[in-house]
């Protein structure tokens, strides 16, 4: 396995790949990884015959009262968890690399599926997961790239700005890693104390109840108010319960495929979560 800091150091680890015409997957990461990201170099290498790991903590997509001064810088680690699932190259620039020292006046901006969900609390959040991604697309130039469904509404807005910019990449998902009692798979959740940790699993219950009630015929509103209402007895505060079709589209009832999000501080860490309901009709 190599580690490359540099785009130019890249484009020579992946010459020989190219020139063979092999097929290139790319797992963008911010580090600090768990089996969630494992996973998705798991997925990669059954698919692709090289494997490039980016970690790179992205200054533009964190808000002014956000993380990122303190988001766990953890390369070793993660370099020995990446070389432990055979990963090829681990791609890890400083910020001078990834945005040189002129100011950047490009921006992507993808509308609508931005404006609610997260990006209601996030404003520039997902500009900025899509300038990055983007400028990572083009350095790597992969012909697969694997992200987690927990992030579904970043996922929905990548493959949005792929498709309408014509990149010629596959987007893969891949479903949310969860621990053995259902809580989602998060950087985030190593700031839980131990007891916010053993209320974590809520948020997966709760979504798993709705699904239940969805397919017995309880009305989708119904639903939403009771999750918020188990969220806020076991001491969440609830940024948002929302049901959106896959592609992000308002829902007024369950009449198709649904997918529950959820967005709730525990203390001061914010989790999110989603589920897909199947509807059968």
């Amino acid at each position: 396995m190599k580690t490359e800091t540099t785009i130019q150091g890249l484009n020579a680890a992946l010459s020989p790949a190219r020139t063979a015409k092999k097929r290139v997957g790319f797992v963008p990461t911010m580090g600090n990884l768990h089996e969630g990201h494992l996973n998705l170099v798991r997925e990669a290498k059954k698919l692709c015959d090289v494997v490039v790991v980016s970690i790179f903590v992205n200054p533009i997509q964190f808000g002014p009262n956000e993380d990122y001064a303190n988001y766990p810088r953890t390369l070793d680690k993660d370099s020995q968890l990446l070389a432990d699932v055979a990963c090829d190259i681990i791609f890890a620039p400083s910020v001078e690399q990834m945005y040189g020292k002129q100011p950047r006046l490009t921006n992507i901006s993808v509308s609508g599926i931005t404006e609610d969900l997260c990006g209601a609390s996030r404003p520039g959040h997902f500009d900025g997961v899509a300038v990055v991604v983007s400028k990572l697309f083009n350095i790597v130039q992969p012909s697969l790239a694997f992200f987690g469904q927990k992030d579904f509404q970043q996922l929905a807005v990548i493959r949005q700005f792929v498709q309408d910019l014509s990149f010629p990449i596959e987007v893969i998902g891949v479903p949310i890693t969860r621990a053995a009692d259902g809580l989602a798979l998060s950087s985030r959740n190593g700031y839980l104390t131990p007891e916010q940790r053993a209320v974590a699993p809520t948020i997966y219950q709760s979504l798993k109840t709705a699904e239940q009630a969805l397919l017995n015929g309880v009305d989708l509103q119904i639903v939403l108010a009771e999750i918020k209402t188990q969220l806020t007895s076991a001491g969440f505060v609830v940024d948002y319960v929302e049901a959106r079709s896959p592609s992000l589209q308002a829902v007024q009832g369950f009449q198709q495929d649904t997918v529950i999000f959820i967005a709730a501080k525990l203390g001061t860490t914010r989790l999110i979560d989603n589920l897909v309901v199947k509807f059968v009709g």
